[in-house]
C-alpha cells in the first residue's frame, strides 16, 4: 500500500483516489491467486481421478515384471486394481478376439497382436516397450556340458520347447533354422513359462526360454548364450482394447508400462529396451 505523506493531507481527493487503485490492485492480486489455486487443485483433482479395475492380458514371459509394476502403480493411485491373465500370447489373442472381458494386452511378439488389430479389438497403433532374446536354460552347473544348439541333439538328452504357435516357440523355430539345427523336444509347451519350469524341476535337461526367464530364475536355472539367438529376437507390443470397461485407467497403466521408470525395471529383469 502507498505511504500518505503530510501533502497528500491536503490533498484529501487524491488521495482518496490512490488508495481506491491500490485496494483495486490488491483485490486484483487476490482474485488471480484464487484462479490460480483453483485452477492448480483442479489438476490436482484430475491426476488423483483414476479408480476403479482393469484387467490385464499379458504374456506368461512378463508376469514377473508386471506384478512388481502394477504393484506400484496401485501404490500410486490408490483406489486402483489391476488384475492380470498370464498365458501364451497365441491363447491371449484368440480369447481376446473370442469376447474375452479385457482391458489391456501386451503380446511377447507383434505378430499376436496384429491378430487383435486384424480381428479390430484394439484402440490405436500398438507400441513395442520391450525386446526380449532366447537362451538354452540348463540345470545348475550345467551338467550335460550344453554349449551350443547343436549339443541340445545329442543322444539322451531332453529339451522342451514352446509350442510354435506361441511367441517362444516361433521364435525358437527361427533360432534352430539359422543353426541349421533339427530338434525333437520330448515336450512342447503352451508358454515359456512351463517350459522352464521342465527345467526346474529337472524332467528335461534344457529348454529354449527367454533371457529374461534366466534372471527371473533366481539361479535355480543356468543360461547358455547361442550365436543364432539374434536372428530371433521378440519384440514385445502394448495397446488398450476397444471392449475396455475403464478406458481412462487402461491408458493411465498403459502409458505407465511406456515410462522411462517402468523400463529400467523390465531392462533390470533382463528384458531389451525397444
Amino acid at each position: 500500500m502507498p505511504t500518505v505523506n503530510r501533502s497528500s493531507l491536503r490533498r484529501p481527493a487524491a488521495a482518496l483516489a490512490v488508495l481506491a487503485l491500490a485496494g483495486a490492485a490488491l483485490a486484483g492480486c487476490s482474485s488471480s491467486s484464487s484462479a490460480s489455486a483453483s485452477a492448480t487443485g483442479s489438476a490436482s483433482g484430475s491426476s488423483q481421478a483414476l479408480s476403479g479395475t482393469i484387467t490385464v492380458f499379458a504374456a506368461a514371459s512378463l508376469q514377473k515384471t508386471f506384478t512388481e509394476l502394477a504393484n506400484t502403480f496401485e501404490k500410486e493411485h490408490p483406489g486402483t486394481t489391476v488384475k492380470f491373465s498370464f498365458g501364451g500370447s497365441d491363447t491371449l489373442a484368440a480369447q481376446i478376439t473370442q469376447g474375452a472381458p479385457a482391458d489391456v494386452f501386451a503380446s511377447a511378439n507383434q505378430s499376436t497382436m496384429q491378430t487383435v488389430e486384424k480381428a479390430g479389438d484394439t484402440t490405436g497403433d500398438p507400441t513395442v516397450f520391450v525386446k526380449n532374446t532366447l537362451e538354452i536354460a540348463v540345470a545348475p552347473g550345467n551338467p550335460k556340458d550344453i554349449k551350443t544348439l547343436s549339443d541340445l541333439t545329442k543322444s539322451g538328452t531332453k529339451v522342451a520347447l514352446c509350442a510354435k504357435t506361441v511367441p517362444c516357440g516361433s521364435a525358437a523355430v527361427k533360432a534352430l533354422a539359422a543353426a541349421k539345427v533339427s530338434l525333437t523336444p520330448v515336450t512342447y509347451e503352451t508358454d515359456v513359462t512351463s517350459a522352464l519350469t521342465k527345467v526346474e524341476l529337472g524332467e528335461v535337461d534344457a529348454a529354449l526360454v527367454y533371457h529374461s526367464d534366466i534372471v527371473g530364475a533366481d539361479g535355480k536355472v543356468d543360461g547358455v548364450v547361442f550365436s543364432t539367438a539374434s536372428s530371433a529376437v521378440n519384440s514385445y507390443p502394448i495397446d488398450v482394447l476397444k471392449g475396455s470397461t475403464n478406458a481412462t485407467l487402461a491408458q493411465a497403466f498403459v502409458a505407465y508400462i511406456l515410462s522411462s521408470s517402468s523400463e529400467q525395471v523390465l531392462l533390470k529383469a533382463g528384458f531389451q529396451a525397444p
